[in-house]
């Protein structure tokens, strides 16, 4: 047990309740720093509402945390009222804690649990603060560099065996964020120790099978149904499934898992099945190729498939399966099992092939997409599942092989999926879009779908090396320039594949069946809903209030246009003179959003109309208006009009650079203003006029919009720092955090939107990324005249002219006053306080 004189003891001493007893004392609160150690998800079971009988258990998960005050450890479970917290990644590994409410639960688990112990101190975590840094933290560098591992436990007994979750009868922990990925050292990656008795006979079996799978076929088929066999099988691993799991809440299983093994002998193929414990020993130490004995097993019908065909159950009891993983020289060369096959395909010849065809493929990876995730269709709508895209080159055609890869219950192989690496997949299936002739395919996983890459010893011990298509893409790479590939290998950044049509008809066919339009206010609860790195589409009819262009970390040098007649409202607009007024509703400090007024408009504009309206910027999380300096006083806040009758020659923006705001440069950024106003006496009297209908501010009335997210633009590959570019956009990291700001960036600058909603008047801020496909790995683009209108909706530039420069999108921007749009916007939470909103596509509504 840890000194008297830590936090724990201090704070928990008097509380500790009795084995077994629930104390109900007021909760003990923690006023100084805390820190998270780790995090561990698990699913409820029957008896897990016991441990929180006031408490509405919303969802399936249940986490551990375990906590440290520098002296010692305590592991407690989260109250489900904080699940929130952890599905947004705002409670993580290393952060930092403050007023921690703790009280006494029931001691952890049910006796019969492996590891569980009735005398251990139990608590939960009732309420917390998530600190942003602790003092003298240095950052979090210093005090997350130490070696928490060596600390002692908090209470009275050391933990035995393994972790445990503590409040359902579960032996595994989940991943924090799917389903299909192991988690924890409990997942043997080297087989079990094999007993040694009857050695010798065992190692004569091994070279003779004492039964084949067509035998075992035949003897199942002739009404020997589920018999439990002694036999020796002997066969060879041909694929293998990702893992499976099937907890529920309302059963009971200490280790809900299967996986299935394809394997074949002489006579034939069968199906493997692995289950519960077996899996936990198995899974990692079992890969395509492997020649394995299999004993104690049952042969049942496969489930949900042809009656007359089998599979073999594989189970840690009824019967207590034996498995051994054999060297090809033990088995005699007349039972020797047949190699893997594979059906490489190039991209020039998966053009022609049907949608579900399956393939393996070979290619060098230029393009590494960062993490995401997206709700299961299958029924279980509740569960995530995490992808990334992939761009794999092979040099068969212009066109590059795209693979939406999801987890693979490959988690090590997944994180080293690098640009420049050779990466092999096998068993994709062709997807493509239905009456979509503009798009090219897209390979995803099947169930069996491996992923083998640079880096990781796979290559040189799998039989796909000797194929003649795989030496046919070695010869082509081994042509290729280090630097031409590093030139356009990206990784990270936003990314969506196929791109939406370029018609508003085409679109809203390919969106039959999915929920409609949006009212603004629907959108922010929705966008408020996602959970970290989730992604979704929403749409809604809107109307452009302003445009601005910016580079990243130069947002105070910004371009921006503004339509006067459509922002004005009473939250968003007031005199000059006036203080800016606090947004309403507002948002907690955890929410993904929070609502921006736009900056103080001139004394010239028009007084607010009766509507209101609200606005909420998901992209920029907590952003303070930037408030005009005083020491400009009024006369630097002069707005340009543009009159309707004015000829394009005379419709240049009023586009401004925002000063330093020091006293070196804010004088001589006063003077220089004088060479950007136009003095002419005649237009300055018309600055009151109140016919015009959009207007360009002058500096220093900077609007306030959402800066983007550093997850958003991507970044250029840099080999000698790929691994922290790979922490950058893999789950469970703030890019922030991890230092992705300082990657050089392949996108640089970036377009905010102002849309304001035509349900209810609601403003929303999107980035929008109108960038050719020279610097993202997206198809080409079609043609098109690079007007405001045209630009929106392919979602680009044209790709047969030269884009239009920041400036001239500005002076055109006025071609999107009072005009309606059907907008798609693509949201992500990306932790925190932040979401990213992507306006992807914005169609021209007409009557």
């Amino acid at each position: 047990m840890a000194a008297p004189g830590c936090v724990f003891h201090r704070t928990l001493a008097r509380s500790r309740p009795g084995p077994n007893k629930a104390s109900s004392s007021s909760p003990a609160v923690c006023r100084e720093f805390l820190y998270v150690v780790d995090l561990q998800r698990y699913s409820r079971d029957q008896g897990s509402s016991v441990y929180f009988p006031q408490a509405v258990l919303n969802g399936e998960d249940l986490y551990d945390v375990t906590l440290t005050d520098t002296d010692c450890r305590l592991r407690v479970t989260l109250d489900p009222g904080l699940n929130r917290l952890v599905e947004r990644n705002v409670l993580r590994p290393r952060s930092t804690l403050r007023n921690a409410a703790f009280t006494p639960a029931m001691a952890a688990q049910l006796p019969e649990c492996p590891g569980a112990s009735g005398e251990t101190d139990s608590y939960r975590l009732l309420s917390v603060e998530v600190a942003d840094g602790a003092p003298g933290d240095d950052d979090g560098v210093r005090r997350f560099d130490a070696d928490w591992d060596s600390l002692p436990w908090f209470g009275s007994l050391e933990p035995a065996g393994p972790l445990v979750p503590l409040r359902a009868n579960r032996s595994v922990f989940l991943p924090l964020w799917n389903n299909v990925d192991y988690s924890g050292e409990v997942w043997r990656e080297a087989p079990p120790t094999e007993e040694e008795e009857e050695e010798e006979e065992e190692e004569e079996e091994a070279r003779r099978p004492a039964a084949t799978v067509s035998e075992l076929r035949d003897s199942f088929l002739s009404g020997r149904r589920g018999v439990a066999f002694q036999h020796q099988l002997i066969v060879r691993i041909i694929n293998k499934s990702h893992l499976m799991y099937y907890g529920r809440t309302d059963r009971n299983c200490e280790c809900p898992y299967k996986a299935v093994l394809e394997v074949c002998d002489r006579t034939g193929s069968v199906c493997v099945v692995l289950w519960n414990s077996v899996c936990v020993s198995w899974y990692r130490c079992l890969k395509p190729g492997d020649i394995i004995s299999l004993r104690r097993y049952r042969v049942k019908q496969l489930y949900q498939a042809d009656p007359d065909d089998i599979e073999i159950s594989v189970n840690s009891r009824n019967p207590a399966a034996r498995i051994s993983v054999l060297p090809e020289s033990s088995v005699s060369p007349e039972y020797l099992p047949p190699a893997p096959t594979y059906s490489f395909y190039s991209s020039k010849e998966l053009l022609d092939r049907p949608h579900g065809f399956v393939c393996d493929v070979i290619g060098l990876l230029t393009f590494s997409g960062r993490a995401e995730r997206i709700r299961s269709k299958d029924g279980r709508g509740a569960e995530l599942l995490e992808y990334h895209w992939l761009r794999l080159e092979d040099g068969t055609s212009n066109q590059p092989i795209m693979v939406k890869l999801f987890s693979t219950s490959q988690p090590e192989s997944h994180l080293k999926l690098h640009p420049l690496s050779v990466v092999v997949c096998t068993r994709l299936k062709v997807t493509k879009a239905a009456d979509r002739t503009d798009v090219g395919f897209y390979l995803t996983n099947t169930a069996y779908t491996q992923v083998y890459c640079t880096g990781q010893g796979h290559h040189s011990e799998m039989s796909y090396r000797k194929l003649r298509p795989v030496r046919q893409f070695l010869q082509w790479l081994r042509s290729q320039d280090d630097g031409q590939v590093l030139s356009r290998a990206v990784i990270g950044g936003f990314f969506i594949y196929p791109p939406p049509p370029v018609s508003l008809e085409t679109y809203m066919k390919d969106r039959r069946g999915e929920p409609g339009f949006l009212r603004g206010a629907e959108l922010q609860r929705e966008v408020e809903r996602l959970c970290y790195r989730e992604r979704r589409t929403f749409c809604i009819q809107a109307t452009v209030t302003m445009v601005t262009y910016s580079r990243r970390g130069e947002e105070d040098r910004c371009l921006f246009w503004t339509d006067r007649a459509s922002s004005l409202s009473p939250s968003s607009s007031s005199s000059s003179s006036s203080p800016r007024p606090s947004p309403s509703p507002s948002l907690s400090s955890s929410s993904s959003s929070s609502l921006l007024p736009l900056a103080s408009t001139p004394r010239s504009f028009r007084p607010p109309p009766s509507s209101s309206s609200s606005s909420f910027s998901p992209a920029a999380g907590q952003l303070t208006p930037r408030p005009p300096d005083p020491r400009l006083g009024r006369k630097s806040c002069k707005r340009k009009q543009l009159l309707p009758a004015e000829t394009p020659k005379k419709r240049h923006p009023r586009v401004t650079l925002q000063p330093e705001h020091n006293n070196r440069t804010v004088i001589l950024f006063e003077a220089s203003m004088e060479f950007l106003e136009n003095t002419n006496a005649d237009e300055d009297d018309d600055d009151d006029d109140d016919d015009d209908t959009s207007s360009f501010v002058t500096a220093p009335l900077l609007p306030a919009f959402p800066l983007v997210a550093v997850e958003t633009l991507p970044m250029r590959y840099d080999h000698a720092q790929r691994e922290e570019q790979a922490v950058a956009v893999a789950m469970g990291e703030r890019a922030a955090a991890a230092g992705a700001g300082r990657f050089e960036s392949a996108l640089e600058d970036y377009y905010t939107l102002r849309l304001r909603a035509l349900s209810d008047a609601v403003l929303v801020d999107a980035v929008f990324l109108p960038h050719s496909s020279s610097s993202s790995p997206s198809p080409p683009l079609l043609p098109h005249p690079n007007t405001w209108i045209s630009i929106l909706s392919h979602g680009a530039f044209s790709s047969h002219t030269p884009p239009p420069s920041p400036a001239d999108l500005i002076r055109m921007a006025a071609q999107l006053a009072n005009q309606r749009l059907v907008c798609v916007l693509e949201a992500c939470h990306l932790g925190g306080a932040t979401t990213e909103l992507i306006l992807s596509r914005a169609f021209h509504l007409t009557d």
